[in-house]
């Protein structure tokens, strides 16, 4: 995998459509190719994750906003879903590193909540896409039933096993269970529950950000068609096509400079030449007050000439001079991020700063 760049898989579909059985088909899948990868190259393996409700031990039940099954301590009928979706946030959010993949198993049914996933990644300069399981309605309406009738087939012989003082420690039941009874296990949905899923379901937008690249894996695909989106999921996530990911400039911090961002400065800078004039002015007020160009530098040596402060009349107070600063601080915030294009130093701030202090004194007498 070139470039040594985590990645973000996104899996959506409607429930009980068979993502969790793609998302098991495709962890194998990159298991396989990291393999490999890490052989030909000689290099140390990615580490592989799948999170899903399951791994997190989040019941299906915290989907339901039925009011009925709201229990007693949730605030909310929807507040069980939110706690869930931070816990999903976080568990990726902590095993997002360069040496990772993460494949997220789940409903992912709100675009919002998609897109929080997305500008994470962006913001960590990480790939994502999104693989869209696709199923009928009908099909997927089957499965649920299918197993809500399993579930309670297994509630009954349970309850009759117990009636009869059966053990079930013996005869090995639960390392003999198949495939079929293991995905029965992650459990169904509630019929009611389950309908306000899929009414509540956003499909993905391949025309969107955040839903692309989009792929998708229908019910009917068979191994071959399986593998050859998963071999274009690699190319799209790990090849050597893989577009750049830049994060948001909103996100970058501007400059680099250990002196700090150019607010920072800004704010440092008018400060110490308050706080100059405080220091150095006289007790009746008037004169002047020589500032040096660079902070701290003590005195104008090897910094060129000082700057100068001519004072009013009268000895000025620290709310003026506070209130000067202030508005000299609002009217070039606008220098955000033009650090390198208007060579704002601190030297140029400073003295910006004294010409402005000397045309207010000026007016004020």
């Amino acid at each position: 995998m070139p470039g040594k760049k985590k990645t973000l898989i996104i899996i959506t579909g409607l429930p009980t459509s068979g993502k969790s059985t793609r998302a098991r088909q495709l962890h194998a899948y990159l298991s396989e190719r990291i393999s490999s990868s890490s052989q030909q190259q000689q290099q140390q393996q990615y580490r592989l994750h799948l999170i899903s409700d399951a791994t997190q031990s989040i019941p299906r039940s915290v989907y339901d906003l039925s009011p009925s099954q709201l229990p007693a301590h949730v605030r909310s009928a929807n507040a069980s879903e939110k706690d869930a979706r931070a816990a999903i946030y976080a568990a990726v959010k902590r095993v997002l590193s360069p040496r990772d993949i993460v494949v997220l198993d789940g409903l992912n049914y709100i675009k919002g909540w998609r897109y929080q996933l997305f500008c994470e990644a962006k913001n960590a300069r990480t790939p994502s896409c999104v693989l869209q399981v696709g199923c009928g309605v009908e099909r997927a309406r089957g499965v649920n039933e299918a197993r809500l009738k399993a579930a309670r087939a297994r509630r009954r012989r349970k309850e009759e096993e117990e009636g009869e003082g059966v053990s079930g420690g013996g005869g090995g039941i639960e390392s003999t269970k198949s495939g079929e009874e293991a995905e029965e296990e992650e459990g169904p949905y509630e019929s009611s529950n389950w309908e306000n899923l899929v009414f509540r379901y956003e499909e993905p937008n391949p025309m969107t950000r955040w839903d692309s690249p989009l792929f998708t894996l229908i019910w009917e695909d068979d191994e071959a068609q399986t593998r050859q989106v998963f071999d274009k999921m690699w190319d799209a996530i790990a090849g050597e096509g893989r577009k750049p990911i830049r994060p948001n400039q909103s996100t970058v911090q501007r400059d680099k400079d250990p002196g700090g961002d150019y607010l920072y400065v800004l704010e440092r800078e008018t400060q110490d030449i308050v706080k100059k004039i405080l220091e150095r002015q006289s007790d009746e007020g008037g004169g002047t007050v020589n500032i040096p160009r660079v902070a701290n530098s003590g005195d104008s040596q090897g910094d060129g000439e000082d700057l100068v402060v001519e004072l009013p009349g009268k000895k000025v107070g620290l709310p003026q001079l506070q209130r000067y600063r202030r508005a000299f601080v609002g009217m070039n915030r606008g220098g955000i991020g033009l650090e390198a294009v208007g060579k704002l130093a601190a030297a140029r701030l400073r003295e910006s700063f004294v010409g402005y202090l000397n045309d207010h004194f000026e007016k004020d007498g």
